[in-house]
């Protein structure tokens, strides 16, 4: 496509037509593609696998840009915040004993060397 020429956009009814024409002549992608002056009979093809799908609704579904890659993060509520820090705290104290224990072996055992 040349640049700067924008994407043709196709209503729902439109698209409802050209899937209803195509199933009752019979016609192949192609054909039906020719018949309504649309480009590429690919789109026919995508427009009544959605038909079939999802029914007639389904084109009414605006199917452009990048599909949402999860979730919205979490939003955190006060009382979670506070649990967390408790429990950051406690296992901070407890990697402070732990390391005091480590390096005291450490010390004892260079002691009788």
């Amino acid at each position: 496509m040349p640049k700067g020429k924008p994407n043709k956009r196709y209503t729902p009814e439109f698209k409802i037509k050209v899937v209803e024409t195509m199933h009752r002549e019979k016609l192949s992608y192609r054909e039906t593609a020719r018949q309504f002056d649309i480009c590429d009979h690919d789109r026919v093809a995508a427009w009544e696998r959605i038909y079939l799908e999802e029914g007639a609704e389904g084109l009414y579904i605006e199917r452009r840009g990048r599909k949402s890659t999860g979730r919205p993060p979490k939003i955190k509520k006060e009382e979670d915040l506070i649990a967390e820090v408790q429990r950051l705290r406690a296992e901070n104290a407890y990697l402070k004993k732990l390391n005091a224990l480590v390096a005291e072996r450490v010390r004892q055992e260079k002691k009788h060397k």
